[in-house]
């Protein structure tokens, strides 16, 4: 689906690119091949430097900024970084987030709770905040934000990531409710369990219906394009079905 898709001249913001074969190294490289110019987030200085030098060596335009996106500054300094070096911000791939931590609710401790609200929704509501002000004034634009199928149905062991991606869905249908009359749309995905190195390292055992990588980029490249203009306020799982 990335083939039928264009984004050139278009500006793209996408966090959480780190290493390569993760989600968000994909997200930003689909964006790229398909003609966009980015701007890409991290905490690791080191990793965000890499996957940029990568991204250029393909031929993207690329601009790094790395930073703990859970600080309010460094959310608003990602959309200044895309400002002051295209003029512009058209899309918004929130894939910052993850798995803090797997284990029965009664024994985790609360730092867990924290990190996990910290990581995927604080992540993802300050840098939709500082994306929104710019796009409302542009009167376009489009967020696609990162939940998970584990906010539709809770995941045993999971209490904590599973509220967390509850809360990114739900600020996506409010988010998008609030800017729908500024030209802007904001919605999300919510894929299941990723084939990415990391987790078939420590799942590979497990009886999971892996999703493609490939997929869950196709899904989010369909929601930051033209082809779903008249779609706003949806979160899109990418499953197989799986709940």
């Amino acid at each position: 689906m990335a083939g039928q898709m264009d984004f050139t001249g278009k500006v793209v913001l996408v966090t959480g690119v780190s290493r390569v074969g993760q989600i968000g190294h994909a997200v930003a490289a689909g964006f790229g091949k398909a003609g966009a110019r980015l701007v890409i987030c991290d905490i690791s200085a080191v990793n965000v430097a890499a996957r940029a030098k990568e991204f250029t060596e393909q031929g993207f335009e690329c601009r790094a900024a790395a930073g703990d996106l859970t600080e309010p500054d460094v959310a608003q300094w990602a959309v200044d970084e895309a400002l002051q070096t295209y003029g512009q911000l058209d899309v918004v791939a929130n894939v910052a987030g993850g798995l803090a931590g797997v284990g029965p609710m009664v024994e985790s401790e609360t730092e867990v709770f924290d990190r996990e609200i910290a990581i995927n929704v604080k992540t993802t509501y300050l840098v939709s905040r500082a994306a929104a002000r710019v796009m409302v004034k542009q009167h376009r634009g489009a967020i696609v934000n990162f939940a998970s199928i584990a906010a539709f149905h809770g995941r045993a062991d999971m209490a904590a990531y599973s509220a967390a991606k509850a809360g990114v869905a739900a600020l996506t249908r409010s988010l998008a409710l609030e800017l729908r009359d500024q030209g802007v749309r904001v919605n999300a995905v919510a894929p299941g369990t990723a084939r990415t190195p990391e987790n078939l390292a420590t799942m590979g055992a497990a009886a999971v219906r892996w999703v493609d990588i490939g997929d869950i980029v196709n899904a989010v490249l369909f929601l930051a394009s033209d082809l779903s203009a008249g779609i706003t306020a949806h979160v899109l799982p990418v499953s197989h079905g799986e709940a």
